[in-house]
């Protein structure tokens, strides 16, 4: 009976549609043949129903369901005496909870629709756990039984008698300007309005919001919305502050601004929970983490929690050792490697550039002249409003300079910063009629299309994706697109972080074999020392004047552009992953003194040794 209990039978809503098939997924169940209802489809029926007690797991209706919208999971049979919450009959479940601790803060890692939202809303008292049972939902008596002995239960407790005021910072800052009606729609009333504590002067210069008080909401700009949001929460008086993703949209020095922020918020009965995909934002910003797995959309696990530099390095290796679980095939590692060893390419094709000006109302960027080769991705790093996308449009032809001459004559391909979806269809329509040739080639849906699990949205309508499937579906759209040059802008905005691993494989292996050039504008600073060949550095007053270095090695690029930001970097010993140097400590201090901005001690020294690869 308990190998039973243990089966999971999801139908996804959005690609089950009965009346357009003819029901195999109920004639060919074996279940059905015998005369039990296990699979129902009603005329009335929106969505097939699977029961998931008369399953026996088969597999056969996953395979006949001609729209893949059936997954029937057997799940290691300890879970299922630990089920938190579930939504309705064949959807998501979510297996224990995270446990904050007071003082301290909890980062919450895992992939996209793997429970992490789910779980937030927990802990902030908005949604009642169910404990599985979503037809006859328990009472808050039997919740706290189901949690006694657990640090939880004082937990919920005090949420029950209304002792916790939680306050979330939502993922998706951009639909904040939607949400914010009536008169007061400035920044200024806004924070001032919910200001409790007597941190509002540090705030606004900590997330530089002074420049836009006077400023509607629904003019900012997403870095600027998502400093607000940040401000809106942590000058709110909370017991339990929640931040969703605090660092899409920033630079690199906007990212540790506000996880200084977000630290500062931390006393002794207080609890900060923090989802990031940065992993270096994470690593910086959390005491202890909890690692979310299972397969999405489908079902989440948390982990028990561990220590910052141990968790991280857990979800990269996809091994729980404590539990002796393997949630992930291959682990995600950040090698280092001499230079020669990279895959050897033909880079006999050299182009040139040459020195740009270019003047837009009050703001200047000067670029210094420069040379790009076939093969070679060059990164841009800079705070935002420095001109990095100004750049990609000079060099894309879509700008002139000053002296009004077009920048080269290059056919140039581009995925823009923000992504807004006009396309009225489905992805495979937009990819027919986009890049039809590229989207048929068998080597592109290889190399591109299956790493970025493209299948899983093929059927869905463009205008319902979201910001990650968006991205992925953006990023294909540029590649595919026949050009000398590709310019791609910001590509892990919204990707989790193994997406963004994944992704940046999928960019470095495709620009290799393609024998093409990419300009990518990177904030992740891991992604981006991954991808990166050689570096240009913007420098200067963002929105005012900017100073774009010619392309220069990884290591003196990184270097100088953290000796800009006051911040050092060291490798970990095991993943070899770049983690961010606490201020002040004594390795910053070190690495600040030999003038070694950029890894120390596990990166042999030279050149060559900035070379990063990633190995599965």
């Amino acid at each position: 009976m308990s190998d039973r209990l243990t089966r999971i039978a999801i139908i996804n809503s959005d690609k089950c549609k009965p009346k357009k098939c003819r029901q195999e997924c109920r004639k060919a169940c074996p279940v059905v043949r015998t005369g039990k209802l296990c699979i129902e489809v009603t005329p009335e029926s929106k969505v097939a129903f699977i029961s998931e007690t008369l399953c026996i797991g088969c597999g056969i209706c996953p395979k006949k369901c001609p729209f893949g919208a059936i997954h029937i999971i057997n799940l290691p049979t300890n879970l299922e005496k630990e089920v938190t919450h579930r939504y309705s009959a064949n959807s998501f479940k979510l297996h224990r909870l995270p446990v904050p601790r007071p003082g301290q803060v909890l980062g919450l890692v895992g992939t996209n629709g793997i429970g992490k939202s789910t779980a937030l809303k927990v802990l902030a008292g908005k949604l009642k756990p169910n404990l599985g049972l979503f037809d006859n939902p328990p009472d808050w008596e039997d919740i706290l039984r189901y949690f006694r002995g657990n640090e939880l239960q004082n937990y919920f407790t005090k949420i029950l008698e209304d002792n916790l005021k939680a306050i979330i910072k939502p993922q998706y800052v951009d639909h904040i300007p939607r949400a914010i009606r009536g008169p007061v729609n400035k920044v200024e009333p806004l924070l001032k309005g919910k200001s409790e504590l007597d941190n509002y002067e540090e705030l606004l210069d900590a997330l530089q919001l002074r420049n836009v008080l006077d400023r509607e909401v629904a003019h900012l700009s997403g870095g600027e919305l998502q400093r607000f949001a940040i401000g809106m929460s942590a000058v709110q008086r909370a017991d339990v502050y929640m931040f969703d993703e605090p660092s899409s949209y920033l630079d690199v020095k906007q990212r540790l601004n506000a996880a200084q922020v977000i630290r500062s918020l931390l006393e002794a009965t207080r609890y900060v929970i923090v989802v990031e995909h940065d992993l270096s934002v994470l690593d910086y910003l959390s005491d202890f983490v909890c690692i979310l797995y299972g397969v999405p959309s489908v079902y989440g696990v948390v982990s028990l929690p561990a220590s910052v530099r141990e968790g991280i390095n857990i979800f990269l290796d996809g091994n729980i050792p404590t539990e002796n679980l393997r949630f992930r095939e291959e682990s995600l590692q950040f090698r280092l490697a001499e230079a020669a060893d990279a895959v050897q390419v033909d880079k006999s094709r050299s182009f040139k550039y040459p020195k740009i000006q270019k003047t837009m109302g009050d703001f200047r960027l000067r670029v210094q002249g420069g040379d790009f080769t076939d093969s070679e991705i060059i990164v841009m790093m800079g705070e935002n409003g420095t001109g990095k996308t100004t750049f990609c449009r000079l060099l894309a032809g879509s700008l002139l300079p000053d002296n009004g001459k077009k920048v080269g004559a290059m056919s140039v391909s581009m995925k823009p910063q923000k992504i807004s979806p006009k396309f009225t269809g489905t992805v495979r329509q937009l990819f027919l009629k986009k890049i039809r040739a590229s989207f048929l080639m068998p080597q592109f849906q290889t190399d591109v299309c299956k790493p970025l699990r493209i299948d899983d949205l093929i059927d869905l309508e463009v205008q319902n994706l979201s910001g990650g499937e968006l991205q992925r579906v953006a990023i294909v759209l540029a590649l595919g697109q026949p050009a000398d040059i590709y310019l791609i802008d910001e590509p892990s905005a919204y990707l989790d972080s193994e997406q963004r691993i994944i992704c940046a494989k999928v960019i470095k292996r495709f620009i290799i074999h393609a024998r093409k050039t990419a300009f990518i504008v990177e904030h992740d600073f891991i992604m981006a020392t991954y991808l990166a060949d050689r570096v240009i550095v913007f420098e200067g007053t963002p929105s005012v004047d900017a100073l774009a270095t010619k392309p220069q090695s990884l290591l003196t690029g990184c270097n100088q552009f953290l000796k800009n930001l006051n911040v050092t970097f060291r490798r970990d010993p095991v993943s070899y992953r770049p983690r961010i140097n606490k201020l002040d400590s004594q390795l910053d201090h070190e690495q600040k003194l030999s003038g070694n901005y950029f890894f120390m001690d596990e990166a042999p020294a030279g050149p060559a040794s900035a070379a990063v690869t990633a190995s599965a």
